[in-house]
């Protein structure tokens, strides 16, 4: 925290990421994807659309959208929803089911040192992260930025040495979060003034003016920001993709603090008393509710 920050400026620590809703185009092909490569479940179903998760806990919130068109490559919107397992047995699971459902689906993976991470992309274009965290004890910090890296990390090593017969037969028996949102955004330090500035997350991490990471709690990111497919995007279009990123905080004293900080910036905003509403410069749509 800087000397200038108090805990009405800042999110607070123990908050976490909830629900990514997607505005999807064939529902049907995108629900099988999530459950069968994913190894997610269906936990509720609202207005045709579909809650898929683990253990009863949503994750992802399918909703139709039909006759609207995937983005434009350079489009602001999502990078990854990412999807975070508790042990390395786990994540394994998951990834072998995502790349045998759908072997060009892969596109790398990575050890982040905080992190162990593989990337896939779902059958309209979204990306997904599944990874798990090494402990926090063993992150290193150099003042208030987290050290990360890309190192290499190859996947039929990773799953020789993790996947096993139980914990592909209990993927569905075990937990999973959703651990970070990655958007694509057309500025960096615009996403900082907003991200930082009025929502009150704290920067963990830059990566040569590029890309942004922000967390609450120093956690290594909850949200992060690049601009590698999209710099100079503008505000996006009503498209296929992102709908909404879900911010769980832990009392509606957090959300009121928050809907005085968008207030004082500026920026509109919906607020119910439990949850709050509003979108970022380019029009990704954020709710921030009591968890």
């Amino acid at each position: 925290m800087t000397a200038a920050a108090s805990s009405q400026d800042l999110l607070p620590a123990d908050l976490a990421m909830g629900t990514v809703m997607l505005k999807v185009g064939d529902m049907k092909l995108m629900a099988d994807y999530y459950q069968r490569a994913l190894g997610l479940e269906v936990v509720a179903e609202q207005d045709g659309g579909l809650y898929l998760g683990r253990l009863g806990r949503p994750l992802v919130h399918l909703a139709p959208a039909p006759g609207l068109h995937i983005p434009g490559r350079g489009e602001a919107g999502l990078f990854h929803t990412a999807l975070l397992f508790e042990d390395q047995a786990s994540l394994a699971a998951t990834v072998a089911t995502a790349a045998q459902y759908e072997p060009r689906s892969f596109t790398g993976s990575a050890d982040h040192l905080v992190s162990e991470a593989f990337y896939f992309t779902d059958p309209e274009g979204n990306g997904i992260e599944l990874y798990w965290d090494r402990p926090r004890s063993n992150w290193s910090w150099n003042g208030t930025d987290v050290v990360m890296d890309s190192l290499a990390l190859p996947p039929q090593r990773y799953l020789e040495q993790y996947l096993t017969e139980e914990s592909l037969e209990g993927q569905r028996r075990t937990t999973a979060g959703v651990g970070h949102v990655h958007l694509q955004v057309g500025h960096v330090q615009a996403a900082r003034d907003f991200y930082v500035g009025t929502l009150g997350f704290e920067k963990t991490a830059g990566w040569h003016g590029q890309a942004l990471f922000v967390s609450a709690g120093r956690y290594h990111h909850h949200m992060a920001m690049n601009v590698w497919n999209s710099r100079g995007a503008g505000p996006r279009k009503d498209t296929l993709g992102l709908g909404e990123v879900l911010i769980e905080v832990p009392s509606g004293d957090d959300v009121g603090a928050l809907a005085d900080r968008l207030k004082v910036a500026g920026v509109a905003s919906h607020h119910t008393g439990a949850e709050l509403r509003f979108e970022d410069p380019w029009r990704n749509r954020i709710r921030v509710a009591v968890r």
